[in-house]
């Protein structure tokens, strides 16, 4: 079942996508494989999608910083040293390399 977009919620996304846009990816690398272009995935290991909280708090301890949850649903962004984390709610709902 899928749920409806509230207006609020795609803002945030848009606004939390174009601050991503901001951030250059550690160790991204595009490459060409046949007629297809590919980004290489970065060597930092970071959270996945569906992760909670406090699974993320147990594998990769503390953040360096911490944004509070903005808007409807909650979303809220954890900074560590190579990697940022957005969360939904509770939820990791994506997560980027970065320079640390």
């Amino acid at each position: 079942m899928t749920r409806p977009v509230h207006a609020s919620t795609a803002l945030l996304f848009a606004l939390a996508l174009a601050g991503l846009s901001a951030l250059e990816p550690a160790g991204a690398e595009t490459i060409a494989v046949g007629d297809q272009i590919e980004v290489k995935k970065p060597d930092v290991a970071a959270p996945t999608r569906g992760m909670t909280m406090d699974q993320v708090l147990a594998k990769f301890g503390a953040p360096v910083s911490k944004e509070p949850p903005v808007g409807k649903p909650p979303i809220s962004r954890w900074e560590y040293r190579g990697f940022v984390v957005y969360f939904e709610s509770n939820h990791v709902i994506h997560s980027v390399a970065a320079d640390s």
